[in-house]
């Protein structure tokens, strides 16, 4: 398993064991538990004694069925989605396959790197379901997180055992990753969620008036204060008190801070009246506060108080999986916020895939805004994006071909091998015609097709 990765069981079920190896040893690789199985009589028994986050299961086996195992899913696990994966795909079995219920149906050999990213999606609505990290009217009102890569499973399993502490958390990520959904989630499920959630961006700040922000004020504590003002520390009650980009705030300004959390007292500017304050606070940073403490721009005692828990949101160009979802999520929020009906072109997904997103979410959620806004039609393509995205489009086209290529050479050289070079043998367990699969040969490797 690759390290720091949550590792999730995925039962494979399929009577022909050669198919069954090659997709193990694909979702092995991307940090799987996999668990095998022939008939739906030994599957039944993984699943009774193992936590299945998804199965993947052939259609067609003799006895008893897919469609028999999905039922038997559905009645006893019905968490656990089931995506379908046959060689006999047909488009009423398909139709039928769905509209009971199945995650997903993929024909005989799939495309990979879809099925991971599918399989990927199942495993955080199993994991969603079964924990309900955040529950579905915090999601609609916004204060979900999108994702379904392991780094972001791992921060949802953490937001559900901290949420109801009182204990400090500091979020870090790069800028526009969503440090501000996930102080959001930690309040809005937890028994907070009916108290006062108020965000202070340290950043935005001028340095002489932060201080007033936080702590407020009394009327005449310095010139133009004509009345009293009540801090953000004491709005927050028994709330949370989010601060971003806490590493903004100056030496002394973080020796006041350090003392309000540690006596749960303030004073207002100007007032010598102690106030008893009770808020949980969660604060973000894009810098490395290590080495600002060794640099000597942050206190040491400070930055312990606020690092009880630490969470750390990856960029969104380590957790690529995810790229689809959001560019879902928000291609839909935005055509109903305008009125639009939109599909998105497979050109622009494997551009969206294939580009670094140096600004991470945020700079996503712009370009899809963009790309709404402006679409004629029914349809977002290419030429609806920032020129950077027009100008790499045919390079990072081939580029995203040729991984796939790779993915589907591998897969089929690990079938012939396995059936000593015959052709033949390796399409009937690939579930495709000899034509087919030599059109496939030709597709991912040229002519020629040679052994490892």
């Amino acid at each position: 398993m690759r390290s720091g990765r949550v590792q999730h069981t995925v039962l494979i079920v399929d009577d022909e064991p050669n198919a069954i190896k090659v997709l193990a040893a694909i979702l092995s690789s991307e940090g799987y538990r996999v668990f095998q199985a022939q008939d739906v009589d030994s599957a039944s028994r993984v699943l009774a004694r193992e936590d299945v986050a998804a199965v993947i299961t052939d259609m067609k086996m003799p006895g008893q069925d897919g469609m028999q195992l999905h039922d038997h899913v559905q009645k006893r696990y019905p968490e656990i989605p089931v995506l379908f994966l046959t060689a006999y795909g047909t488009v009423d079995s398909a139709v039928h396959a769905m509209t009971c219920g199945a995650f997903y149906y993929f024909v005989k050999p799939p495309e990979y790197p879809k099925l991971r990213a599918v399989l990927a999606l199942a495993v955080q609505q199993h994991f969603l379901k079964k924990r309900a990290t955040l529950d579905k009217t915090q999601v609609d009102r916004g204060h979900g997180i999108i994702g379904a890569a392991p780094q972001m499973l791992r921060i949802f399993e953490t937001i559900h055992d901290i949420k109801d502490s009182l204990s400090s958390v500091l979020v870090c990520g790069e800028t526009g990753t969503g440090k501000e959904l996930v102080a959001r989630a930690l309040h809005f499920c937890s028994v907070r969620k009916d108290k006062p959630f108020v965000a202070v961006n340290c950043a935005a700040i001028p340095r002489e008036l932060i201080e007033s922000e936080l702590f407020g004020f009394e009327r005449g504590a310095f010139s133009g204060a004509v009345a009293r003002r009540i801090g953000r520390c004491e709005e927050a009650g028994e709330g949370t008190l989010f601060l971003d980009e806490i590493g903004e705030l100056d030496l002394s300004l973080q020796a006041k801070l350090l003392r309000v959390l540690q006596e749960k007292e303030l004073e207002r500017l100007g007032s010598n009246t102690k106030i008893k304050v009770k808020f949980r606070l969660v604060c973000s940073t894009n810098r490395n506060l290590k080495q600002e403490v060794a640099a000597g721009n942050f206190r040491e005692d400070l930055f312990y108080r606020l690092n009880v828990v630490e969470i750390t949101i990856p960029p969104l160009r380590e957790r690529k999986e995810d790229v689809v979802q959001l560019l879902t999520a928000f291609v839909h929020e935005f055509a109903q916020r305008e009125g639009k009906k939109l599909t998105v072109a497979d050109e622009v997904v494997r551009l969206f895939c294939n580009h670094p997103w140096p600004g991470n979410i945020r700079q996503l959620r712009n370009v899809v805004e963009r790309a709404v806004v402006l679409a004629r039609g029914s349809r977002i393509t290419e030429q609806y994006l920032p020129e950077e995205f027009q100008a790499a489009s045919e390079g990072r086209s081939e580029g995203s071909l040729k991984t796939l290529r790779e993915m589907e050479s591998e897969a089929i050289q690990d079938v012939l091998r396995e059936c000593r070079g015959n052709k033949s043998s390796a399409a009937k367990i690939l579930g495709i015609s000899r034509k087919s699969f030599y059109h496939r040969l030709k597709a991912v490797n040229g002519e020629a097709c040679p052994l490892r």
